[in-house]
This record gives C-alpha cells, sequence and structure tokens, in this order.
C-alpha cells in the first residue's frame, strides 16, 4: 500500500483538506493542502468548503479550527499532541488575573486551550500579536500565555502589559550563547529569529519574524545565508522553496516533540476512522469564536 496515494483518495471521498503546520515532519509537510503557521492555517479553516479538516499540529490548532468551524469535522491525528506553553495557563487562572485588573483586555496568543480563549477578549498570533495590542483603545493589557511574545510586543507600545508566566520551552532553548558562535561561524548569514525567543536572543537578531514571516522574508531577500532561530521543522520548507539559499539552525535544531509526533499512518487512520474528533462545549465555542473573530481582523 502506498500510504500517500491512500491519503490523497481518502481525502477525495471524504471531502478533507489536510493543513500541517510549518514544524511538522517534512514528509507531512509534503501532503499538505495548506502549510502554514497558526494565523495562516486559522485563516484556512475558517475560509474552506471541505467537510472535514484534518489538522497536523497540536490540540490548540485543531480547537481553533472548530471554533472557527463549528459545522464542520476537525480531526487531530493524535489525540496526545498537546502543547506545553499551552498548558501553562487555565481558564481559572485568567478569571482570578481579570479580577486583579479589572480595567485591561485580555490578549491571548493562539497557543492557549479552548477555555483560556473563551475568558479572552481577543486572540493574537506572533504575526500580528503588535498589530492587535496597538489597536486595543485601553490602555493595560493583559497578554498571555507567552512571556516572551509579550516583552516583544512591550518594545513598540506604550501601554501597561501584564504578562502570564508562560513560555515556549523549544524557543525558550535557543540561547544567545550559542547564537553569538553561530553568527560567529557564519559572519555573513542573517539572523531571523521567532518572537517566542528570550529577548537576549532578539537582541541579537536581524529580523525577529513569525514563521510565515520568515518565509516571504526568506524569498524576497538578496541575501543568500541565514540563520534561523525557530523549531527546526521550518528549515526544510526554507531549504524547498529557497534552492539557492542556505539555511541553518541558529545553534543546534530545537525540536519540538509534540510537533513531531504526528506520522502518515496517523494521518491515514485519522481519515480512514474519522478520529480523534475535536468537540468543544457550546458556551467555550461562542466565548472563544468572539476572540479568534476578532484577531482575524488583523493581518
Amino acid at each position: 500500500m502506498n500510504i500517500v496515494e491512500e491519503i490523497t483518495k481518502l481525502k477525495k471521498e471524504k471531502n478533507a483538506i489536510v493543513l500541517v503546520h510549518n514544524y511538522q515532519r517534512s514528509e507531512i509537510q509534503d501532503i499538505a493542502d495548506s502549510l502554514g503557521d497558526s494565523l495562516g492555517l486559522a485563516r484556512e479553516a475558517a475560509k474552506t468548503d471541505a467537510g472535514i479538516i484534518v489538522f497536523c499540529g497540536v490540540r490548540f490548532m485543531a480547537e481553533t479550527a472548530k471554533i472557527l468551524s463549528p459545522k464542520k469535522m476537525v480531526l487531530l491525528p493524535r489525540k496526545d499532541a498537546g502543547c506545553p506553553m499551552a498548558d501553562m495557563i487555565t481558564a481559572e487562572d485568567l478569571r482570578k488575573l481579570k479580577e486583579k485588573h479589572t480595567d485591561a483586555k485580555v490578549v491571548s496568543y493562539l497557543n492557549t486551550n479552548a477555555d483560556v480563549k473563551a475568558e479572552s477578549d481577543i486572540c493574537c498570533t506572533s504575526a500580528n500579536a503588535i498589530n492587535v495590542v496597538r489597536n486595543i483603545k485601553e490602555k493595560k493589557i493583559i497578554f498571555t500565555p507567552d512571556k516572551n511574545l509579550a516583552a516583544y510586543c512591550q518594545r513598540f507600545v506604550d501601554k501597561e502589559i501584564i504578562p502570564w508566566n508562560g513560555y515556549c520551552y523549544v524557543h525558550e532553548k535557543i540561547r544567545k550563547e550559542e547564537v553569538r558562535l553561530a553568527k560567529e561561524r557564519f559572519p555573513d548569514a542573517l539572523l531571523l529569529v521567532h518572537p517566542e525567543c528570550n529577548p537576549s536572543v532578539i537582541d541579537l537578531a536581524d529580523e525577529v519574524l513569525s514563521t510565515s514571516g520568515m518565509l516571504n522574508f526568506a524569498k524576497k531577500t538578496d541575501k543568500k545565508i541565514f540563520l534561523i532561530g525557530t523549531e527546526e521543522g521550518l528549515i526544510y520548507r526554507l531549504k524547498k522553496e529557497n534552492p539557492g539559499k542556505e539555511f541553518y539552525a541558529a545553534g543546534t535544531a530545537k525540536m519540538c516533540r509534540n510537533m513531531k509526533l504526528t506520522a502518515l499512518n496517523d494521518v491515514y487512520f485519522s481519515l480512514k476512522e474519522e478520529r480523534y474528533a475535536i468537540e468543544l462545549p457550546e458556551g467555550i465555542n461562542e466565548s472563544a469564536q468572539k476572540a479568534l473573530e476578532a484577531m482575524l481582523e488583523y493581518v
């Protein structure tokens, strides 16, 4: 059995599409109907006419697709593919913080679970976080769950940002010492880093970009050599789409264990047996949808 051909066949039979995050395994990226970052995939989930969405990523992403398309079946091929950063804050945590800061608006990174989104005023991604925070009229912002993205936003706005003490364990492993060594090894390289990185790493960067921002930048610039400060899965796509350019990890390559759980077999059985379907309580779905739809107004 050729598993890729079988997946293609099942997609046609079931009117399904496969959405794949940039950090997924290379063979999963290769079968994507849409490949992108969390914002791009959120938009794709909202506009697709497919009846079934197979989301190759982690749980909060599949939940996001379900929130935006509640009448469609959304499948997560690996039910154990969670996000440690999303799990660092609960809805109860956020409610308590809101009680302390009743004059603040809540901005929650897309990398949160559905019940946290439901307690938020608006969501954001790494691609539009600054724009979202900047356009909120209130001067006080509760930002969850990523303290590093909150700190990056703080550089660009004259507002009080109250960060939750969460972080991405993958980006947190990217250390300034090894980034400096990588820059010494490749002195002609441009350093592109994700805003989930530690501020000390961001200070070394030539560009601070979301994964889609890195892809767009690499295509448009005349530069030929790049150091990439994000999860190593993006380097596969960067090399594939820019054959005349060189891409290296900014230090030792960092891998997200949860993003790498999904294999081709998982996608096949997810489609064949329609597993594992995302289901959300109606009240949470409606409240979270408002926060997500507010986010989609910002590029």
